[in-house]
């Protein structure tokens, strides 16, 4: 009886802090645990997704015009794979007591963070490069962008990887992050499902023309508001008024809007510039530059993983911060 009050009373106590505390354990499961060995949930949904392109698309092989026809095939296959998940978890999470929803939200939103496996992915091509093996950095570079990565420089795999540790920074951690503080559990699911089946159905190649348009824009408005608030994130880390006018100016002609914010953003903190000529598919794309500075060396690897390591506890420390003024003031 006495301990079932003491934890009654802890759990008051813990409540007005209760976000800040999941948030924190959550990160610190991800750091601790990494990314799930096996079984993993998005590969499951990855091959199910898989399954349903098969058999819905109809322009598997070739697609000369954009069908509306296949463009809605793929926008029901993305409302049928991803919105009975996000229901499902917001009946689950609703029907537990308030002690064990803290700890299963944590859990649930340990698995949509990537902070730890952005590390590790970008370690496996930062310690071949440093060693000088090229033929391992360019396979491990392959695991981390859709560009051809056999006749990449050192130069080119360094930059590659941290512009993708930049963006996916805020796709795998920031907006899981930020859609939890504001919509719990079944928003993070929302985002993260969309964001597997953009990086699967989202190209403008013939296969995914149309079938998966409906599955990059939806990824885009998403994408958005948490993409402008990881932008701010990053302009903290300084020179923030650079960043923002950076993220501005130069994300807005990137092929991804999103993206290019992030990135410019990312990229002028760090004092460094990313974009230039890559082969995709065969064909070579410009982008623009992004950021400012120098240019991209292998040592910039791990430091735009801290770039996005830091952004999140600024994250969290603004949400303590909310929090601790309103426990002060009510």
């Amino acid at each position: 009886m006495m301990n079932a009050q003491w934890f009654e009373q802890a759990l008051v106590q813990f409540s007005p802090f209760a976000l800040t505390c999941t948030l924190i354990f959550a990160l610190f499961l991800d750091t601790v645990l990494g990314e799930p060995k096996k079984y993993h949930y998005l590969i499951g949904f990855g091959h199910i997704a898989s399954c349903a392109e098969q058999q819905l698309n109809q322009y598997k092989t070739s697609q000369k015009t954009f069908s509306l026809f296949n463009a809605f095939l793929g926008a029901i296959s993305w409302c049928i794979l991803i919105l009975p998940i996000c229901y499902l978890s917001y009946c689950l999470v609703s029907a537990l007591p308030s002690a064990v929803k803290y700890i299963v939200e944590a859990l649930l939103l340990y698995l949509a963070l990537g902070l730890q496996s952005l590390n590790q992915h970008a370690m496996q091509v930062y310690k071949p490069l440093k060693q000088g093996d090229l033929v391992a950095a360019r396979h491990y570079t392959g695991y981390l962008v859709s560009r051809d990565t056999q006749g990449l420089s050192p130069e080119d795999m360094s930059r590659a990887t941290v512009e993708s540790m930049l963006e996916n920074g805020h796709d795998a951690v920031i907006a899981s992050l930020i859609f939890y503080i504001i919509g719990g559990i079944p928003l993070v699911i929302l985002h993260r499902l969309s964001n597997t089946l953009d990086a699967m159905w989202g190209y403008r190649t013939q296969r995914f023309n149309s079938f998966g348009y409906f599955a990059a824009r939806a990824d885009d408005v998403l994408g958005f508001f948490t993409g402008k608030i990881c932008v701010l994130l990053y302009a903290f880390q300084q020179p923030f008024t650079h960043a923002i006018r950076n993220a501005y100016q130069q994300g807005n002609h990137y092929k991804s809007h999103n993206g290019g914010w992030v990135m410019a953003s990312g990229a002028t903190v760090m004092n460094r510039k990313v974009g230039g000529n890559a082969s995709y598919h065969g064909k070579t794309v410009r982008s623009p530059q992004l950021g400012h500075g120098k240019a991209i060396t292998v040592d910039d690897i791990p430091r735009s993983i801290t770039v996005v390591r830091k952004a999140a506890i600024i994250l969290i420390l603004l949400v303590f911060s909310y929090q601790l003024f309103n426990y002060f003031t009510i």
